[in-house]
């Protein structure tokens, strides 16, 4: 395995000296932001993550080199570059046959984590069951990756382009812990509830860690959804962000769009409609989840 992985020195030095070590993924600046946003808020989720006294590794694939600690320079390669691979878990083995560049969604981000021995890994939100999923059979790789790999992942909640009650009754059934930060009701990103509960209601970071240790030590496989609202003074208002993802899923289903290409697709008509406003969103959910995992990754790493 050692020979597809490739540590970057500043994570490789964070692990092996016991210090707190947080996952970033690499689809959202590839493919789920424009130029120069997605590469100013690459950057700065790792600033906050330092901030909070951890270390961000952003994960991504070059040539065919599964990455994890992304250099500067690479940062701004794939805000920019063309033609970069948006992969899960099925188009691993396809972009390091033949030495591609691939941005990693949340399935393969925790995969490349695990290997790397990175437990806690921050997103924007996490897929899930599309809605009319009962016809089209589209649930995300997320979801099955969270049933089996080892990594905490704290999100705004699922994106509320999906099904949110059928993405939780799958966690539910695979036996993945979906727990409230601060909150009983799951978040829906860009709104602060979905109407669905979480599990349990975490208030502090340091429970949370112990929650996460104890999983793990109690030999239950797979990770964690730590739902984490957007602030307050962020958050779009829900009857029209709703609107504007039923605009969205109709000019999908008329244009043809299918399988991973929905996802981008839906997210750029959803900016369109609120001009930029579900950016901005975006933008500020990523950083408090910046902000709260890392304090979660500080915690556990004073449980080993």
């Amino acid at each position: 395995m050692k020979q597809y992985l490739e540590i970057s020195p500043e994570v490789q030095e964070a692990l092996a000296s016991g210090k707190p070590v947080v996952a970033l993924e690499s689809t959202i600046i590839s493919h789920g932001m424009p130029y120069p946003q997605n590469l100013e808020t690459a950057l700065k989720v790792e600033e906050i993550v330092r901030q909070q006294g951890a270390v961000p590794a952003t994960i991504g694939i070059i040539k065919g080199k599964l990455k994890a600690g992304l250099t500067r320079e690479e940062l701004e390669y794939f805000s920019t570059a063309k033609g970069i691979l948006k992969a899960s878990r099925r188009d691993l083995p396809y972009i390091t046959a033949n030495k591609l560049d691939g941005a990693t969604t949340v399935a393969s981000t925790m995969i490349i984590a695990k290997m790397a021995g990175i437990k806690v890994f921050v997103t924007g939100g996490i897929g899930g069951v599309h809605r009319g999923a009962e016809e089209t059979f589209d649930i995300s790789a997320d979801l099955k990756e969270l049933a089996n790999t080892e990594v905490a992942v704290i999100c705004a909640g699922a994106k509320s382009i999906l099904d949110i009650g059928l993405t939780l009754e799958y966690l539910e059934t695979e036996g993945v812990p979906v727990l409230g930060f601060g909150t009983e009701d799951f978040p829906a990103f860009y709104t602060r509830e979905s109407g669905f509960k979480a599990d349990y209601k975490i208030e502090d970071a340091k429970t949370m860690a112990q929650l996460i240790h104890d999983k793990w030590a109690l030999g239950l496989k797979g990770g964690l959804v730590i739902g984490n609202p957007i602030p307050e003074e962020h958050e779009l208002n829900p009857e029209f962000i709703n609107k504007a993802i039923e605009d969205a899923l109709k000019k999908a289903d008329e244009e043809g769009v299918k399988g991973k290409k929905v996802t981008p697709f839906l997210l750029s008509y959803i900016k369109e409609i609120t001009k930029g406003d579900s950016l901005k969103a975006n933008i500020e959910l990523v950083y408090n989840n910046a902000r709260v995992g890392s304090a979660i990754a500080v915690e556990l790493e004073k449980l080993k």
